[in-house]
C-alpha cells in the first residue's frame, strides 16, 4: 500500500514540476512574442497556438549543432497554418523576418533560438 502512496507521490511531484516550468515557458514566450515582433502578424497570443507548426529558418535546430548558421539563408520564423476546407490545405506564413543570417547580431539570433529552446520547437510548436 505505500508502495502506491509513494508513487502517486512521485507522480503528483512531477506534473507540479512539469507545471512550474510550463508556466515559466509561456511567460519567457509571451516576452518573445512581443520583443521578436510575432504581435505584429499574430493579433493575440493565444492564436499562436492554433498554427499547425513553427520552424525556423537560417540556423540549425539538430541537437548537434543547434543555432549554426546557414550561410546565405534568412533568418525567420515561419508559421504553418491547415485549413481542411481550403482549396490549399497548408499555407506558409512568415511571422518574423530578420535578413540574411550572417548579418544578424548574435543577440537578436539568441533571442530567437531561444524561442526555439522554451517551446521545444524542434520542428514544430
Amino acid at each position: 500500500m505505500s508502495s502506491a502512496l509513494e508513487r502517486l507521490k512521485n507522480l503528483t511531484n512531477k506534473i507540479s514540476n512539469y507545471e512550474t516550468t510550463r508556466k515559466q515557458n509561456v511567460k519567457i514566450l509571451k516576452d518573445l512574442f512581443q520583443e521578436l515582433g510575432i504581435d505584429g502578424k499574430v493579433e493575440k497570443f493565444e492564436d499562436l497556438f492554433d498554427f499547425k507548426a513553427v520552424n525556423l529558418s537560417g540556423v540549425s535546430l539538430s541537437d548537434e549543432n543547434l543555432g549554426e548558421i546557414k550561410k546565405g539563408r534568412y533568418l525567420q520564423i515561419l508559421a504553418i497554418s491547415y485549413d481542411k476546407n481550403a482549396s490549399q490545405k497548408s499555407k506558409n506564413i512568415s511571422l518574423a523576418y530578420f535578413g540574411r543570417v550572417e548579418k544578424v547580431e548574435n543577440s537578436l539570433k539568441n533571442k530567437v533560438l531561444n524561442l526555439s529552446s522554451v517551446t521545444g520547437l524542434k520542428k514544430v510548436l
